[in-house]
Protein backbone atom coordinates (compact mmCIF):
# COMPACT_ATOMS: atom_id res chain seq x y z
CA UNK A 1 0.00 0.00 0.00
CA UNK A 2 2.81 2.31 0.91
CA UNK A 3 4.70 1.49 -2.28
CA UNK A 4 1.55 1.98 -4.37
CA UNK A 5 0.98 5.37 -2.82
CA UNK A 6 4.62 6.26 -3.35
CA UNK A 7 4.35 5.30 -7.02
CA UNK A 8 1.32 7.51 -7.48
CA UNK A 9 3.19 10.42 -5.96
CA UNK A 10 6.08 9.83 -8.40
CA UNK A 11 3.76 9.67 -11.40
CA UNK A 12 2.51 13.25 -10.86
CA UNK A 13 5.63 15.05 -12.18
CA UNK A 14 5.44 12.94 -15.35
CA UNK A 15 2.43 14.99 -16.53
CA UNK A 16 3.29 17.39 -19.40
CA UNK A 17 4.65 20.70 -18.19
CA UNK A 18 3.35 23.06 -20.87
CA UNK A 19 4.88 26.37 -19.67
CA UNK A 20 8.42 24.96 -20.00
CA UNK A 21 8.56 25.20 -23.82
CA UNK A 22 7.45 28.83 -24.11
CA UNK A 23 9.99 29.82 -21.43
CA UNK A 24 12.76 28.01 -23.27
CA UNK A 25 11.78 29.53 -26.60
CA UNK A 26 11.72 33.05 -25.13
CA UNK A 27 15.11 32.54 -23.50
CA UNK A 28 16.72 31.39 -26.72
CA UNK A 29 15.21 34.29 -28.63
CA UNK A 30 16.51 36.86 -26.14
CA UNK A 31 20.11 35.62 -26.30
CA UNK A 32 20.52 34.61 -29.93
CA UNK A 33 19.21 37.63 -31.80
CA UNK A 34 21.59 38.56 -34.60
CA UNK A 35 23.14 42.03 -34.49
CA UNK A 36 21.19 43.07 -37.59
CA UNK A 37 17.87 42.79 -35.77
CA UNK A 38 18.97 43.42 -32.20
CA UNK A 39 16.77 46.04 -30.49
CA UNK A 40 19.82 47.80 -29.04
CA UNK A 41 21.06 48.67 -32.52
CA UNK A 42 17.60 49.91 -33.53
CA UNK A 43 17.51 52.05 -30.39
CA UNK A 44 20.96 53.46 -31.12
CA UNK A 45 19.96 54.32 -34.68
CA UNK A 46 16.97 56.29 -33.37
CA UNK A 47 19.20 58.15 -30.91
CA UNK A 48 21.64 59.00 -33.69
CA UNK A 49 18.84 60.39 -35.83
CA UNK A 50 17.58 62.55 -32.96
CA UNK A 51 21.06 63.88 -32.26
CA UNK A 52 21.59 64.82 -35.89
CA UNK A 53 18.27 66.68 -35.76
CA UNK A 54 19.46 68.51 -32.63
CA UNK A 55 22.53 69.79 -34.44
CA UNK A 56 20.88 70.67 -37.76
CA UNK A 57 17.76 72.48 -36.52
CA UNK A 58 18.21 76.16 -37.51
CA UNK A 59 15.38 77.24 -35.23
CA UNK A 60 17.07 76.02 -32.04
CA UNK A 61 18.11 78.81 -29.71
CA UNK A 62 21.88 78.66 -29.17
CA UNK A 63 21.85 78.59 -25.38
CA UNK A 64 23.85 76.77 -22.73
CA UNK A 65 20.80 74.55 -22.13
CA UNK A 66 20.91 73.61 -25.82
CA UNK A 67 24.59 72.69 -25.51
CA UNK A 68 23.92 70.64 -22.38
CA UNK A 69 21.13 68.80 -24.18
CA UNK A 70 23.53 67.88 -26.97
CA UNK A 71 26.11 66.63 -24.49
CA UNK A 72 23.45 64.60 -22.69
CA UNK A 73 22.30 63.00 -25.94
CA UNK A 74 25.90 62.22 -26.85
CA UNK A 75 26.46 60.53 -23.51
CA UNK A 76 23.32 58.43 -24.03
CA UNK A 77 24.57 57.33 -27.44
CA UNK A 78 27.90 56.18 -26.04
CA UNK A 79 26.14 54.33 -23.23
CA UNK A 80 24.03 52.53 -25.84
CA UNK A 81 27.14 51.70 -27.85
CA UNK A 82 28.75 50.38 -24.67
CA UNK A 83 25.76 48.04 -24.20
CA UNK A 84 26.11 46.80 -27.78
CA UNK A 85 29.83 46.18 -27.34
CA UNK A 86 29.01 43.97 -24.36
CA UNK A 87 26.96 41.55 -26.48
CA UNK A 88 28.55 38.17 -27.32
CA UNK A 89 27.51 38.68 -30.95
CA UNK A 90 29.48 41.91 -31.09
CA UNK A 91 32.56 40.20 -29.67
CA UNK A 92 32.27 37.49 -32.30
CA UNK A 93 31.94 40.07 -35.07
CA UNK A 94 34.87 42.27 -34.00
CA UNK A 95 37.25 39.68 -32.55
CA UNK A 96 38.55 38.71 -35.99
CA UNK A 97 38.98 42.34 -37.09
CA UNK A 98 41.69 43.56 -34.75
CA UNK A 99 42.62 46.38 -37.15
CA UNK A 100 39.13 47.85 -36.80
CA UNK A 101 39.19 47.56 -33.02
CA UNK A 102 42.67 49.12 -32.85
CA UNK A 103 41.45 52.07 -34.94
CA UNK A 104 38.45 52.50 -32.65
CA UNK A 105 40.68 52.36 -29.57
CA UNK A 106 42.88 55.07 -31.04
CA UNK A 107 39.90 57.29 -31.89
CA UNK A 108 38.35 56.90 -28.45
CA UNK A 109 41.67 57.66 -26.77
CA UNK A 110 41.87 60.91 -28.74
CA UNK A 111 38.26 61.75 -27.84
CA UNK A 112 39.08 61.12 -24.18
CA UNK A 113 42.13 63.37 -24.39
CA UNK A 114 40.09 66.14 -26.03
CA UNK A 115 37.37 66.03 -23.39
CA UNK A 116 39.99 65.93 -20.65
CA UNK A 117 41.50 69.14 -22.03
CA UNK A 118 38.03 70.64 -22.46
CA UNK A 119 37.26 70.02 -18.80
CA UNK A 120 40.51 71.75 -17.83
CA UNK A 121 39.54 74.77 -19.95
CA UNK A 122 36.06 74.87 -18.42
CA UNK A 123 37.52 74.80 -14.91
CA UNK A 124 39.84 77.67 -15.89
CA UNK A 125 36.85 79.53 -17.30
CA UNK A 126 35.00 79.12 -14.00
CA UNK A 127 37.96 80.60 -12.12
CA UNK A 128 38.20 83.52 -14.55
CA UNK A 129 34.50 84.17 -14.19
CA UNK A 130 34.72 84.36 -10.40
CA UNK A 131 37.67 86.75 -10.65
CA UNK A 132 35.76 88.87 -13.16
CA UNK A 133 32.78 89.10 -10.81
CA UNK A 134 35.04 90.39 -8.03
CA UNK A 135 36.58 92.90 -10.44
CA UNK A 136 33.12 94.05 -11.52
CA UNK A 137 32.01 94.65 -7.94
CA UNK A 138 35.16 96.70 -7.33
CA UNK A 139 34.84 98.41 -10.73
CA UNK A 140 38.43 97.42 -11.43
CA UNK A 141 38.98 98.00 -15.15
CA UNK A 142 42.55 96.67 -15.03
CA UNK A 143 41.31 93.28 -13.79
CA UNK A 144 38.61 93.26 -16.43
CA UNK A 145 41.30 93.82 -19.07
CA UNK A 146 43.06 90.69 -17.81
CA UNK A 147 39.79 88.79 -18.02
CA UNK A 148 39.22 89.87 -21.63
CA UNK A 149 42.76 88.80 -22.49
CA UNK A 150 42.16 85.41 -20.84
CA UNK A 151 38.97 84.93 -22.85
CA UNK A 152 40.80 85.56 -26.11
CA UNK A 153 43.31 82.90 -25.12
CA UNK A 154 40.43 80.60 -24.20
CA UNK A 155 38.94 81.06 -27.67
CA UNK A 156 42.23 80.02 -29.28
CA UNK A 157 42.46 76.90 -27.12
CA UNK A 158 38.90 75.94 -28.05
CA UNK A 159 39.81 76.35 -31.72
CA UNK A 160 42.71 73.93 -31.25
CA UNK A 161 40.32 71.38 -29.76
CA UNK A 162 38.05 71.77 -32.78
CA UNK A 163 40.97 71.06 -35.11
CA UNK A 164 41.91 67.97 -33.13
CA UNK A 165 38.36 66.60 -33.19
CA UNK A 166 37.95 67.28 -36.90
CA UNK A 167 41.15 65.35 -37.60
CA UNK A 168 39.58 62.28 -35.96
CA UNK A 169 36.64 62.47 -38.36
CA UNK A 170 38.86 62.62 -41.45
CA UNK A 171 39.75 58.92 -41.11
CA UNK A 172 36.46 56.97 -40.93
CA UNK A 173 36.28 53.66 -39.09
CA UNK A 174 36.47 50.67 -41.47
CA UNK A 175 33.30 48.55 -41.57
CA UNK A 176 33.72 45.03 -40.11
CA UNK A 177 33.22 42.37 -42.77
CA UNK A 178 31.16 40.06 -40.56
CA UNK A 179 28.42 42.59 -39.82
CA UNK A 180 28.11 45.64 -42.03
CA UNK A 181 25.30 47.15 -39.95
CA UNK A 182 27.37 46.99 -36.77
CA UNK A 183 30.30 48.68 -38.49
CA UNK A 184 28.08 51.42 -39.90
CA UNK A 185 26.47 52.24 -36.56
CA UNK A 186 29.89 52.42 -34.87
CA UNK A 187 31.11 54.71 -37.62
CA UNK A 188 28.00 56.88 -37.17
CA UNK A 189 28.70 57.18 -33.44
CA UNK A 190 32.18 58.49 -34.20
CA UNK A 191 30.73 60.91 -36.73
CA UNK A 192 28.17 62.45 -34.38
CA UNK A 193 30.79 62.62 -31.61
CA UNK A 194 32.86 64.82 -33.90
CA UNK A 195 29.84 66.93 -34.88
CA UNK A 196 28.59 67.54 -31.34
CA UNK A 197 32.08 68.23 -30.01
CA UNK A 198 32.81 70.79 -32.75
CA UNK A 199 29.44 72.45 -32.12
CA UNK A 200 30.11 72.78 -28.39
CA UNK A 201 33.68 74.02 -28.75
CA UNK A 202 32.80 76.40 -31.58
CA UNK A 203 29.80 77.78 -29.70
CA UNK A 204 31.93 78.78 -26.72
CA UNK A 205 34.88 79.99 -28.80
CA UNK A 206 32.68 82.13 -31.06
CA UNK A 207 31.02 83.70 -28.03
CA UNK A 208 34.35 85.07 -26.81
CA UNK A 209 35.09 86.66 -30.18
CA UNK A 210 31.52 87.78 -30.92
CA UNK A 211 32.11 91.41 -29.96
CA UNK A 212 34.86 91.85 -32.52
CA UNK A 213 32.88 89.88 -35.07
CA UNK A 214 29.80 92.03 -34.59
CA UNK A 215 31.74 95.19 -35.48
CA UNK A 216 33.20 93.49 -38.56
CA UNK A 217 29.74 92.22 -39.37
CA UNK A 218 28.59 95.77 -40.14
CA UNK A 219 30.71 95.64 -43.28
CA UNK A 220 29.68 92.12 -44.25
CA UNK A 221 26.60 90.73 -45.91
CA UNK A 222 23.55 90.15 -43.75
CA UNK A 223 23.76 86.42 -44.34
CA UNK A 224 27.33 86.19 -43.04
CA UNK A 225 26.40 88.28 -40.03
CA UNK A 226 23.46 86.00 -39.24
CA UNK A 227 25.65 82.91 -39.34
CA UNK A 228 28.11 84.52 -36.95
CA UNK A 229 25.36 85.32 -34.45
CA UNK A 230 24.00 81.78 -34.56
CA UNK A 231 27.40 80.30 -33.72
CA UNK A 232 27.67 82.06 -30.36
CA UNK A 233 25.91 81.07 -27.14
CA UNK A 234 23.40 83.56 -25.76
CA UNK A 235 24.50 83.57 -22.11
CA UNK A 236 28.13 84.08 -23.07
CA UNK A 237 27.31 86.88 -25.47
CA UNK A 238 25.22 88.71 -22.86
CA UNK A 239 28.37 89.21 -20.78
CA UNK A 240 30.34 90.78 -23.61
CA UNK A 241 33.25 93.16 -23.64
CA UNK A 242 30.99 96.20 -24.10
CA UNK A 243 29.15 95.46 -20.85
CA UNK A 244 32.39 95.18 -18.86
CA UNK A 245 34.39 98.17 -20.11
CA UNK A 246 34.15 101.49 -18.27
CA UNK A 247 32.72 100.14 -15.04
CA UNK A 248 33.61 103.32 -13.12
CA UNK A 249 31.32 105.30 -15.39
CA UNK A 250 28.38 102.92 -15.06
CA UNK A 251 25.55 103.41 -12.58
CA UNK A 252 24.90 101.06 -9.67
CA UNK A 253 21.85 99.53 -11.31
CA UNK A 254 23.76 98.86 -14.52
CA UNK A 255 26.58 97.17 -12.60
CA UNK A 256 24.05 95.05 -10.72
CA UNK A 257 22.57 93.88 -14.01
CA UNK A 258 26.03 92.93 -15.27
CA UNK A 259 26.71 90.96 -12.07
CA UNK A 260 23.38 89.20 -12.39
CA UNK A 261 24.19 88.08 -15.94
CA UNK A 262 27.65 86.97 -14.84
CA UNK A 263 26.14 84.91 -12.03
CA UNK A 264 23.73 83.29 -14.48
CA UNK A 265 26.64 82.58 -16.82
CA UNK A 266 28.49 80.90 -13.96
CA UNK A 267 25.58 78.49 -13.50
CA UNK A 268 25.56 77.80 -17.24
CA UNK A 269 29.27 76.99 -17.22
CA UNK A 270 28.71 74.56 -14.33
CA UNK A 271 26.05 72.79 -16.40
CA UNK A 272 28.38 72.48 -19.39
CA UNK A 273 31.17 71.20 -17.14
CA UNK A 274 28.87 68.54 -15.68
CA UNK A 275 27.66 67.45 -19.11
CA UNK A 276 31.17 67.19 -20.53
CA UNK A 277 32.34 65.16 -17.54
CA UNK A 278 29.57 62.61 -18.14
CA UNK A 279 30.57 62.35 -21.81
CA UNK A 280 34.18 61.93 -20.71
CA UNK A 281 33.26 59.02 -18.42
CA UNK A 282 31.08 57.34 -21.05
CA UNK A 283 33.97 57.53 -23.53
CA UNK A 284 36.24 55.80 -21.03
CA UNK A 285 33.67 53.06 -20.40
CA UNK A 286 33.22 52.46 -24.12
CA UNK A 287 36.97 52.20 -24.66
CA UNK A 288 37.23 49.67 -21.83
CA UNK A 289 34.53 47.59 -23.55
CA UNK A 290 36.53 47.72 -26.78
CA UNK A 291 39.62 46.53 -24.95
CA UNK A 292 37.60 43.61 -23.61
CA UNK A 293 36.86 42.55 -27.19
CA UNK A 294 40.58 41.96 -27.73
CA UNK A 295 41.49 40.55 -24.32
CA UNK A 296 38.57 38.27 -23.45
Amino acid sequence: MVVGSFRRSLSFPNNPNRPSKPRKTFHVRSTSLPCRSHPLISQLKDELTELRTWGSNPNSARTSAWLCDGLSRLRTIHESLDDILGLPQTHDSLRHHSDTVEKLLEDFLRFIDVYGMFQTLIMTLQQEQMAAQVATRRRDDSKIALYVKAMKKMAKEMSKLMSTVRSIGRCPVPVPIDDTELGEVIRDVNEVTVLVSVTVFNGISSSFTSQKSSWMGLKLAKRAKKVKVEEGIEEFQQVGVDSLWGLRKKGDEEVRMVLKKMHELEDCICGIESGSEKVFRSLINTRVSLLNVLTQ
